[in-house]
């Protein structure tokens, strides 16, 4: 799933051509088969003895509801165009809203975003847990573009819940991953919160009353080489800013100043300086 295709020669193609046909049709055969037996908003528990039928679900282009170490989500394919546009719908969300993408081990991130730029050892000391690390794509993620097309970043998560890193992992995929709500509504700590949308679920896995509140993962931004933003303070800002000090990353606020734009005073006005903050960590001023 979610594999570059990359040329054949055109003898090579010629002779392959028939073959990838027939594959292709008995995939086909296999999802319009695997469709027919998931059923919608069917509840289950979110143990081990039901992951094969998560995992279906996904291969089968279909949007299940899941706890994390966070909240409750919605997930699906992220490489499933059909199955991402079934979110937007089930949330009411604008298909602008970015979404994060989940994925089963720290050691996967490098096929979905570009990572050669951070300190060694420090999405290990983040993830698992409920953070969101924003990367940026890069030319070898294997992440299909009708995901958040138009943006060349993406939000990664391993969550600290076994269950969805256990599907993502027998997904062999990302899973596209977003809170259960409808948008602009409270999160979801219990499937009770979202009863309303059971419906527009294959399965709904019931991982009881989550204890972390309605903060969600704390997003961070980690895009440029040395430096860090909090995007989102989230339910783990103190420990992520913490590691991320240690790892000698610098961090960049967004804050205001006073700006005299024009020699009028009041035509004065404040600009963002974010972009002006990239100094070494060492810097007082």
């Amino acid at each position: 799933r979610c594999v570059q295709v990359s040329s054949f020669p055109f003898l090579s193609q010629k002779r392959r051509s028939s073959g990838a046909i027939r594959s292709y049709m008995s995939q086909s055969v296999d999802n319009s088969e695997i469709r027919s037996k998931v059923r919608a908003g069917v509840i289950l528990p979110a143990t081990d003895d039901h992951i094969e039928e998560a995992i279906e679900a996904i291969r089968a282009e279909q949007v299940i509801a899941v706890p994390t170490d966070t909240l409750y989500g919605f997930a699906c394919d992220a490489c499933s165009a059909e199955a991402v546009n079934k979110i937007y719908e089930i949330k009411g969300r604008k298909q602008t809203s970015p979404l994060a993408i989940s994925v089963a081990d720290v050691s996967d991130i490098s096929r979905f975003a570009t990572v050669d730029h951070l300190p060694n050892g420090l999405l290990d000391s983040l993830l698992p847990g409920p953070v969101t690390v924003v990367l940026r794509r890069g030319d070898s993620s294997i992440l299909d573009k009708s995901l958040n097309p138009g943006l060349d970043s993406i939000g990664v998560r391993v969550p600290d819940f076994n269950f969805i890193r256990a599907v993502a992992r027998g997904s062999v995929s990302a899973l596209a991953l977003t809170s259960a709500n409808l948008s602009g509504q409270p999160s979801s700590v219990s499937i009770k919160d979202f009863e309303n949308l059971w419906q527009h679920c294959a399965y709904v896995y019931d991982g009881g009353v989550l204890p972390s509140g309605r903060a969600g993962s704390t997003v961070v931004d980690l895009i440029k080489p040395g430096l860090f933003k909090i995007l989102r303070p989230g339910s783990y800002k103190d420990t992520v800013q913490m590691g991320l000090t240690l790892n000698r990353l610098c961090k960049i606020e967004f804050t205001f100043y006073p700006f005299r734009a024009f020699s009028v005073l009041h035509q004065a006005t404040r600009v963002p300086v974010d972009r002006l903050c990239y100094v070494a960590a060492d810097c007082k001023g």
